[in-house]
């Protein structure tokens, strides 16, 4: 078995986890394809592992039967690019915070990876969003697997979208911005903007309006097999154009459409782990301070 690792900082408290997954590895002799950056780091750390080989993340995985994210959310959305259109299947050890995506808690990552080895598993495929421009804006890696946002400057005014599906005109936006969002990015950006939660296999998107300045603008779902496009208007001049963590600066003249990714991400799930309980779990579903 092959297995790539890609991660961010973790804390003192994770470092015997990580260290753990390491020597379990090791033990079941699989060969292991560590990110450059996150190599160099588990270096500093202290961390042990006897891989010397390593991949840069701009390249990608090309071969590998699965890649472990150690990290928050933020960290395995960088996993999705890292291995693109080859869809290698993505399991995410949860040494973030909140944790929609990366859901393996540390304590079972063992646990996990006989899982893995036993078969004990099965793949949550996930839609992604895909964006096309003129000029082009995210080069070699143009989808996302939470949403795509369009939003003003920090020193520009309020923007106005004009937003069309399948060519037909939508509405004019005129706020802080819009997100369209996939099922996973429900419980994301667009649901701190109101946007409704959506479960993983819904196919549809979520236009989300930002701040709108008309308060009678809601959040609108639409099937995931129509294209939006967009043109903005912006007195700055640019506004900023967000693929889940990546973000630039972008002339007004550029021209946008969005649409679903004709490949999907595809995550592990292990045993009884399924959407409603993570919201249950993560937003404190049912908690009451009075029980």
């Amino acid at each position: 078995m092959k297995i790539a690792i890609h991660g961010r900082n973790f804390p003192e408290s994770a470092r015997p986890y990580v260290q753990a997954m390491f020597e379990e590895l090791t033990k079941r002799r699989v060969d292991v394809l560590i990110s450059a950056d996150y190599r160099d780091f588990l270096d500093s750390a202290g961390v042990e592992h006897d891989s010397q080989a390593t991949y840069r993340p701009e390249d990608g995985v090309t071969d590998a039967d699965f890649i472990f994210s150690l990290g928050g959310d933020g960290t395995l959305l960088d996993a999705v690019t890292h291995v693109g259109s080859r869809q290698i299947p993505i399991v995410g050890i949860n040494i973030g915070r909140l944790g929609f995506l990366a859901t393996v808690a540390p304590p079972s990552i063992r646990l996990m990876i006989d899982a893995l080895f036993n078969g004990q598993y099965g793949i949550d495929e996930r839609t992604l969003v895909s964006v096309k421009s003129t000029p082009d804006i995210f080069g070699p890696l143009p989808f996302g697997l939470n949403d795509f946002t369009i939003t003003r400057t920090q020193t520009s005014s309020m923007i106005t979208v004009h937003s069309y599906l399948d060519g037909e005109f939508l509405n004019s936006y005129w706020a802080d911005g819009l997100i369209i969002s996939t099922p996973s990015g429900s419980t994301g950006y667009s649901l701190s903007c109101g946007g409704p939660v959506l479960l993983p296999q819904t196919n549809n998107l979520i236009i989300t309006p930002i701040s709108p300045h008309n308060l009678n603008v809601r959040p609108m779902i639409v099937m995931d097999t129509c294209q939006l496009s967009f043109e903005v208007e912006s007195r700055s001049g640019n506004f900023l154009a967000a693929l889940d963590s990546r973000s630039y600066t972008v002339d007004v003249s550029a021209r946008i459409s969005v649409q679903k990714e004709n490949f999907k991400a595809r995550l592990v799930k292990l045993g009884d782990e399924n959407f409603l309980n993570t919201l249950r779990s993560k937003l404190n579903w049912g908690w009451d301070i009075r029980n």
